[in-house]
Formats: C-alpha cells, sequence, structure tokens
C-alpha cells in the first residue's frame, strides 16, 4: 500500500472511503426539468472513474417549492427525482467511489420571480444584496413544513441509494436562523444561541428519525461570518461543538465568510491571484477542537497542498473540486506516480461566473467537462497517421497540437513569436493573472512529451506550410486588436494591448472606450491607475465589463476602487480629434439626444480583436474543401469529409480568434472538438 496521505483510506461511520480526496457539493447546472439526467450522470461519473473518494452532487439540492433555484439546480422535492438518483448512485458505485448529495432551503438567497412565484421566506424582513428578494418574515407553520420538506428530500435521497446527505447552511436558511445579523424572530427560534441553532436540529432530527443511523449526515456551515455583528469565530466553535456533540451529524464541512454579496461570495471561494487554501488553517483549528471528522474546501487546487492539509490533520478529507473540473482524473494520476500530467487548475473561475449568469458550468481550459456524453477526457488513437500542420501556438493552436500528437498524429507548430502563448501570455502580464500561463505550460508539457516539432520566430507564408506536405492545416493565428471603431480619429487612439504589453507608455488623463466588456479594458484601467493616471472607463452598456462577470469582477473593483478609477455607462465614444497636445472626445448616446466633449491626454479602445486571416485565405485555394466545416459533423463527433477541391492536398480548417473574436474556452472547445475526428 502506498505511504502518501493522500490514498490512505478513511473510515467515516460505516463508510469506507477509498482516499482522502473528495469532491464537494457543487451544481454544475446541468439537469433538465430539475432531474440529474444522462449529462449530469456522465459528468459525476467521470469523477468517480478518475480515482476521487466520494463525490458530492448538487450545491444544493432544493427541498421546498418556496426555495426555487436561481440557477439550473436540482429539485430534490420532487418525487420522480429518485430514479434518476438511482441511476447516478449506482453508476458512480460500481466505479467504486461514494456519492452524496447536498440538500438546501435558500432562504432569502433566491428569488420571488422564480419557480412558482411563491414569497421568498427568511427569519427576518432584510434582504439579500445578491439576490435583492425582500422576504417574508417566516412563520411557525412555514417552520413545521420546510421542517418536514428536508426529511422527505433525505428520504428520497436515500431511496435513490445516496450514501449520505449533506445540508448546506451557510448563506442559506439554516444559516439565516443561526446568524443574529439575520434572525429577528422572538420566541423559540429567535434571539439566544440555543433558540437560534433550533431551526438546524429540528431539521437534523426530522432527517435522521427518517433515514435511520445508516446513512451519513453532515452540515456544511460557516463557523466564522467574518461580518460585523455576525457568527463569529468564538460563537462559530461553539456552533461546531454543539453539531458535534448532538449526535445527529457524522462530520463537520468548515468554510469561513459571508457569501450575500459578490465580494463576500469570492472571498469563500477565492479566485486567481487570491491565496490558495485561505481558510485551511482556520478548518484545523475547528478539528483540533471538536476532535470530530472534519472536511474543507476553498481554493486547493494542487495536490501538494491537499497533501498537506491531510499529512499535517488539519482535516480528514479534503476537497479538490475545482480542481475536478478541470481534471477529473487526478487521483488516477496520482497513483500512477503522473502528477506532472494533471491539467492544472488556474481559479479563472469561469465554471462559477458561468453558473451565477444563468448558464451551465465549463472549465475555461478542460472543454471536455459537462460535455462528457461527446467530449473525450482522454484521447483516442486515429486509425491512420496523418502530418498535421497548426499555425499559431496560443490556446487554439496548442490544444490542436496536443490533440492532434494525442490521437498519433506527426505535428508541427509554427509561431511568429518568440514564445508560445498567444492572448493568454498578454493577459498573464497583470500579477492577479499570472496563473493563466498554466494553460499554456501545461499544454507545451504535454506536446514536448508526445514529440510535438515547434519553429518559433517563424512567420509561416503560404509555401512554408505547403513545403511541409500537409494532410491537414489548422490555422490558429488569433486576432488584432480593433480600433477603427470611430467616424474620425482612429488613429490617434492606442488600444488596451498597447497599454498591456507596455507597447505605449500610460497617460495622465485616459479614457478607456470599453465596448468588448472582457479583462482587457479592465486590466489597462488597472496599468494605467497605477502608473499614477487618472482614468474614467466608459462603455455603451448599462453596466461595464458584462463579460468579466460576477466573481471576477471583485478583485478588479477593490483595485480600481482604491485607485479612484471612473465608471460611465450608457455613453458612447463617436469620434476624437487632436486639439493642441491634447485629445478632444466627442460622446455620445445609443440612447440619443446628446453630444459633449471631453478632454483627455489618451484615449484607449478595448474593442475585441479582428481576425488574423491573411494566411487562411491564402491557402483556401489549394485546399481539398476550400476552409469548408460540416457543422453537422463536428456536432456529432465525426470526422470532415467535405471534398470542394479535386486538386487540392490538403485540409484546411481555422480555429480560435481566426475566426471571430470569442475567448479562451471558445479556442480550446474549437480545437478539442475539430482534432479529436481528425
Amino acid at each position: 500500500m502506498s505511504n502518501d496521505p493522500l490514498l490512505q483510506p478513511y473510515q467515516l461511520k460505516h463508510l469506507t472511503l477509498r482516499n482522502r480526496i473528495i469532491v464537494t457539493a457543487h451544481e454544475p447546472a446541468y439537469p433538465e426539468d430539475g432531474m440529474p439526467k444522462e449529462r449530469y450522470r456522465a459528468y459525476t461519473v467521470e469523477r468517480a472513474k478518475g480515482g476521487v473518494a466520494m463525490t458530492m452532487t448538487a450545491g444544493s439540492a432544493a427541498v421546498s417549492k418556496d426555495s426555487p433555484p436561481v440557477f439550473n439546480n436540482l429539485l430534490a422535492y420532487k418525487d420522480e427525482i429518485v430514479p434518476w438518483i438511482r441511476e447516478m448512485t449506482d453508476a458512480v458505485h460500481e466505479e467504486g467511489a461514494a456519492i452524496m448529495i447536498q440538500l438546501t432551503h435558500l432562504g432569502r438567497r433566491t428569488r420571488w420571480d422564480k419557480g412558482e412565484w411563491l414569497p421568498v421566506v427568511a427569519p427576518s424582513h432584510h434582504r439579500e444584496a445578491s439576490h435583492r428578494a425582500f422576504p417574508k418574515k417566516i412563520e411557525d407553520w412555514d417552520i413545521e413544513r420546510i421542517i418536514k420538506d428536508f426529511a422527505d428530500a433525505a428520504e428520497r435521497m436515500k431511496a435513490g441509494g445516496m450514501d449520505g446527505v449533506e445540508l448546506e447552511a451557510y448563506g442559506h436558511l439554516l444559516d439565516q436562523f443561526a446568524s443574529p445579523l439575520t434572525n429577528e424572530l422572538d420566541g423559540p427560534y429567535g434571539g439566544s444561541l440555543d433558540n437560534r441553532m433550533r431551526f438546524c436540529f429540528d431539521v437534523l432530527k426530522a432527517i435522521r428519525a427518517r433515514v435511520g443511523d445508516d446513512f451519513i449526515l453532515g452540515v456544511r456551515y460557516t463557523a466564522d461570518e467574518c461580518l460585523p455583528g455576525g457568527t463569529g469565530k468564538e460563537e462559530g466553535l461553539e456552533i461546531s461543538k454543539r453539531l458535534k456533540e448532538s449526535g445527529l451529524i457524522d462530520y463537520l464541512n468548515v468554510i469561513r465568510g459571508h457569501i450575500d454579496t459578490d465580494a463576500g461570495l469570492t472571498d469563500v471561494i477565492p479566485i486567481q491571484g487570491m491565496a490558495n487554501s485561505p481558510h485551511l488553517d482556520f478548518a484545523g483549528e475547528i478539528r483540533a477542537a471538536t476532535n470530530f471528522p472534519t472536511f474543507h474546501a476553498a481554493k486547493i487546487p494542487d495536490v501538494a497542498t491537499a497533501r498537506h492539509a491531510i499529512a499535517s490533520g488539519k482535516v480528514d478529507m479534503v476537497g479538490m473540486t475545482r480542481a475536478h473540473m478541470t481534471d477529473p482524473h487526478i487521483v488516477r494520476k496520482i497513483i500512477e506516480k503522473r502528477e506532472d500530467d494533471i491539467r492544472p487548475c488556474v481559479g479563472a473561475n469561469y465554471c462559477l461566473d458561468r453558473i451565477y449568469q444563468g448558464g451551465a458550468a465549463y472549465c475555461i481550459h478542460n472543454a471536455a467537462t459537462g460535455r462528457e456524453l461527446t467530449m473525450p477526457h482522454t484521447i483516442a488513437k486515429a486509425d491512420r497517421r496523418k502530418k498535421v500542420v497548426i499555425v499559431g501556438a496560443g490556446p487554439a493552436g496548442l490544444e490542436a497540437a496536443r490533440v492532434a500528437a494525442e490521437r498519433g498524429h506527426e505535428v508541427v507548430v509554427f509561431e511568429a513569436a518568440n514564445d508560445p502563448g498567444g492572448q493568454i501570455r498578454l493577459t498573464a502580464q497583470s500579477e492577479r493573472r499570472r496563473e493563466m500561463i498554466s494553460i499554456i505550460d501545461w499544454r507545451m508539457s504535454q506536446c514536448e512529451k508526445l514529440g510535438v516539432t515547434f519553429h518559433f520566430n517563424s512567420w509561416a507564408e503560404a509555401d512554408t506550410v505547403q513545403a511541409e506536405n500537409p494532410d491537414v492545416v489548422i490555422i490558429a493565428t488569433g486576432g488584432l486588436p480593433h480600433t477603427e471603431v470611430l467616424s474620425k480619429g482612429n488613429e490617434l487612439v492606442v488600444s488596451s494591448w498597447d497599454i498591456i504589453s507596455g507597447d505605449v507608455k500610460p497617460g495622465t488623463n485616459v479614457l478607456i472606450f470599453d465596448d468588448a466588456g472582457d479583462h482587457a479594458g479592465l486590466q489597462a484601467a488597472e496599468f494605467i491607475a497605477k502608473a499614477g493616471g487618472k482614468v474614467e472607463i466608459m462603455t455603451p452598456d448599462r453596466s461595464f465589463a458584462p463579460e468579466v462577470m460576477a466573481m471576477n469582477l471583485v478583485p478588479y473593483m477593490r483595485s480600481l476602487q482604491k485607485l479612484d478609477v471612473t465608471f460611465t455607462v450608457t455613453y458612447r465614444l463617436e469620434a476624437v480629434e487632436k486639439s493642441g497636445n491634447e485629445l478632444v472626445a466627442h460622446v455620445g448616446s445609443d440612447y440619443g439626444g446628446i453630444a459633449k466633449q471631453r478632454t483627455f491626454d489618451q484615449i484607449v479602445i478595448n474593442h475585441g480583436t479582428i481576425p488574423l486571416d491573411d494566411l487562411y485565405f491564402e491557402l483556401k485555394p489549394a485546399s481539398s474543401n476550400l476552409g469548408e466545416v460540416s457543422h453537422d459533423q463536428l456536432i456529432a463527433g465525426r470526422p470532415q469529409t467535405a471534398w470542394r477541391n479535386a486538386d487540392g492536398k490538403f485540409q484546411l480548417f481555422r480555429i480560435g480568434d481566426a475566426v471571430a473574436a470569442r475567448n479562451t474556452h471558445a479556442a480550446i472547445y474549437d480545437a478539442l472538438r475539430l482534432v479529436k475526428d481528425i
């Protein structure tokens, strides 16, 4: 048996867990009609195949109709969920992993205009900032009903074969009762800690009475809200002890913080540029004080930190949840002594930010996650070896090279720059986003192991490509900044790339016109403001930087607000003209009736990219498919068979921003779904 702390089994009550790594409860927003159907099951089972000890699903499944999900969650209050749960649990158990589910009532952390349009309930009328609903103060009959709903849902989960259920407390209704900030009830459920905890214990008792003792029951809760007037560390420790001493639960799942604002949520679940494992020592304090099984997860992306968490005794089971969205086979690779092959989580939080905007969770650089029914995590060998030439070593080109090499093809990559990375290398100029370069480093490492040939500082011409006698050519040349957006004065502006790269010195009084709404505009603003410049970000949209999304916006705002950056929405930069040493900005509005003039010494345009596609169009007449991609074949996962030119010597494709300005995930997905069938 291995002496690796992470690979030691753990006995949780009657349940033997095969190692110390878990996927904690999370909702990837894959349900269909509130049910964990085929897609959801495939995603969950993939992590079990990868060797994880236990996977927890649903973050969190709703137990009541007046707890409507604000994004696509499981509906545990429906009887029809049981057979779907059974199919999933059976499949996970067949792979040797345990499986649990998280249950909740959201309380005020939802909206009244979701689901059945029922009033939101909470132990006060205080609105939660994130979801904005003013709740009804909960009544005695609501409490009785919801306690029963929890027990009913737990019974359904046991009938569906789950090994246990975890209650989601923090930020949700159970925590709203426990926290003095959100509980203004009188009588048995309000006031003292005994009374504020009564609802939680009533729920636990009702569940335990229904499911018996041979069923794992845990609570994920905050032991310190980090809010004035809220549950502090001392009271959190007392809550931890009371949970243990109740005899009703089998483990504690500890977090620290609050999730009622975007900023609070981001501190609980940190993103790139924030400290790794920020609450691990705190979880260790809870475990030491209670001497009770303790689980914890919060930005533990790497094996070394997870190993330390177990070896030091800080926790009994360590959660690597986002890490398993990036690479579901972490444990298998540890066992096989292939830790260098683990695809790294870069903390971009594309996964969570998407679900909070109503989308499905996807990993920024593993396009197979959430698409297990159609996209492979392990690439199959091709029937015939081909020569594949790729132009461009950004994320799209490197993913194409990696997948083609995994297929067994001979792969040659041309890159005009000194180094790989494309726009990712530019992004990583920001200290906070430096982790993004791992997207490139991992692919380069994989490509080198697979024998891919790279030519850097090589501007590929059509003759260069054709001299390789390729079977397949993939153009992944990306794009260049698009600044030609004004009616006058386009030659007077610079791009956000110019600022971030250092090619242009920041001005002292700067307007950033941002109608792309992505990271580059905010990155440029931060570079200029940190250099001492006065910065205004202007957008024609109703809100700024919509492509950055909520949790990624938090560290930008913390920085830019301190630097006194001004944000102006619903105005459009229309033209620029020079006046002496200054630039006059002509500003209008899509809403009409506005014409203003403002003066700056530098104007920066952030308007995405236009494809760098000259080489593609040069090669197109010599290709057999004339660049055509069958969307039907691409979606169905079949090889491309278009044949439009009998004299063509090679298939020609283009991917990523060489097609149109999109994002890193789109570029990598383009490459994976095309090349996996070449």
